[in-house]
Parts: C-alpha cells; structure tokens; sequence
C-alpha cells in the first residue's frame, strides 16, 4: 500500500480493496464484518441485516437525482442485496457554513420523497456544521436496518453454467454526474439512481433460486463481477453484444475515453441466477419500471477460472479486470 491515501482509494477499485481487505478488516474482525457484503447479516430473535454508506457526490445535483435522493436509495439497495426487506434509516448531515438554506431544504425534501417512496422510515440522525473551505457543501451519512426475508445470498453459491442478468443500461448515473460536473452538454443523459427493494422482492419471491444480488455501483459491472470470482475455480462469461448501454452514453464515454463497464450505477442490480429460471427472473424485471431493459449478458464458466472475460462485438475475447485507479472520484 502507499504511504498517504490517494483518490485511487475510493474508486471501488483494485486499491479500495486492497485497503479493506489489508488495513480495515484485520483490524475490526468479526463473522458480520469478514463476509464484505453489501450489509452484514447479524443473528438474532429476528435476523437483522444493517449497512452504512457515506456521500460526496460532486456537484449535489445532477440529472436525475440528487445527494439527498443518493443517500436513501444507496442504503436501501445495500439492504435489499441482501435479502432483506429496509425499514429504518438513520441519517446524519455534515454541512459547510454558507451552505444555502434553500438547497439544504431541496435535499432534505429529496429525502423524504425517497424514503416515502421506498417504503423506509428516518428514525434518528445528526447534523454538524464545519467551517467555511473545511467540506464542501454538504455531506450525508445513512445507515439501515432491515429484516432479512430470503436468507443465503452470497457469490459463493454460483454454479457452472448459471446466467448473469444485469436489471437494466449501465452506466447512466457516473456519466450523468460526470457531465454535470464539468458543465458539459448533458441532453437526456440522467442518473438512474432509484430504490431497488421492490425490484428485489419481486424477483425473490418467485423462489427461482437466486444465488446472489449485487448493485454494482463504484467500479461498475466489471468491477463487482470480478468480485464474485476471484480467487475462485470459476469464471464469467459476457456478450458485449447483449450489455445494453444507451447510445447517448455510448457516445459521451467514446468521447471522453471511458468505459461504460468501470461506470457507477445507482439504480441497477446484477443477479446471478439458475439457467433454467433466467427468462422467469428476466420477465419479472421487466414487469418492474426500474427492471423493464433488464437483460442476460453472460454466463458463469469453468472454462476461465478466476477471471471475467467479454467476447467483444468483433468477435474476440477480452479479459475485464477490477477498476484500476480513479476513473471519476466522488461518484456517490
């Protein structure tokens, strides 16, 4: 590891991980914290899943959604990976002085249009004030508890041969934020960030056999597909062909260098499922308004272990590794 912490550390990356897996959970571990899901699932009475997530999106608003908006829909997605049904939220503000009183109010509204939306209630928060040119803006803290109704989802339960199904276009929210921040040209290019827990309830309660759920947002597709098998004795197996991408983001990532694949998505979830029950899973998607461009981009193999790799539109193959460096920071 480096001797200072770069932005490279918070690209959800090859560095991110290596800092979790070297420095944090060594020194914090525990049987919730060592299985680094989107939210640990913590035994009991009633089985509890519970997740914290921290925002510094740059600018605040964006097309499409905002940091307020952000900060409840990223906690619920977290929660809902997980098998579980969110319910409670906490929500703690750090806001610079000179912050406007007016865009403090569109964000606080954001969160409560949100929350109502997805079903989950703020209980308890905080809020400080720091000094003029000592944050920027505002920062937002949420965590989230919910009940766990379908239990065992995890990588480790993927199988040879099983579909890989993302729930919709990729992309869509890191280059929103990305136009907005530079003051480009943003013609219909807007975030997708929304909340997931009805989509996820909707595909776990057919009992199609789901074996994970993830919502790939730093790092993109190809980061958490990696995720689910490295150091494993299987691969995955993508069709670019079949990765829907809208064509105006197509077009701005062509423009700027940038692969739609390492871009942050806040509204789309990625589901590794039986082959058998993938068009069952793919039709519920589609009855959903946040799964209706859901597709099967590829398969899980044993013919690559370990590693993610696309046949390309041009008839070869490409190995697709974990987000190396910053592609955009302060993304979420």
């Amino acid at each position: 590891m480096d001797e200072i912490i770069t932005l490279d550390y918070g690209s959800g990356g090859k560095k991110t991980s290596r800092l979790i897996e070297k420095l944090i959970v060594p020194a914090l571990s525990n049987p919730a914290l060592d299985a680094l899901g989107d939210g640990a699932i913590i035994p009991g009475a009633d089985t509890l899943a519970f997740s914290t997530d921290s925002f510094v999106v740059d600018p605040i608003f964006f097309p499409g959604g905002d940091i307020g908006k952000l900060s409840v829909c990223g906690t619920v997605n977290d929660l809902s990976m997980c098998g579980a049904v969110p319910e409670y939220l906490s929500c703690s503000f750090i806001i610079e002085e000179g912050l406007a009183l007016e865009e403090l109010e569109r964000v606080v509204d954001s969160i409560r249009r949100a929350a109502e939306k997805a079903g989950v209630q703020v209980v308890t928060g905080d809020t400080k004030v720091v000094e003029r040119g000592r944050g920027d803006r505002i920062y937002i803290n949420t965590a989230g508890i919910g009940f766990v109704r379908y239990p065992g989802l995890s990588p480790k339960n993927i199988k040879d041969g099983d579909s890989v199904i993302v729930s919709g276009t990729v992309g869509d929210h890191g280059t929103a934020v990305m136009l907005a921040r530079n003051g480009m040209m943003q013609g219909d290019i807007r975030s997708d960030c929304a909340a997931l827990n009805g989509l996820c309830e909707r595909i776990l309660s057919l009992g199609a056999g789901v074996r994970v759920l993830r919502d790939p947002t730093r790092g993109g597709v190809a980061t958490t597909l990696n995720e689910f098998v490295e150091g494993t004795a299987l691969g995955i197996e993508l069709d670019e062909d079949r990765i829907p991408v809208r064509p105006q983001v197509r077009s701005a990532c062509d423009m700027l260098g940038l692969d739609p694949m390492y871009i942050a998505n806040e509204g789309k979830l990625l589901a590794v499922v039986p082959a058998e029950n993938a068009e069952a899973v793919l039709a519920a998607m589609r009855g959903c308004v946040e799964g209706r461009d859901a597709a099967v981009i590829g398969r899980v193999s044993a013919a690559y272990p370990g590693k993610l790799v696309m046949q390309t539109a041009f008839g070869g193959k490409r190995i697709l590794q974990k987000l190396t460096g910053a592609q955009l920071p302060r993304i979420c």
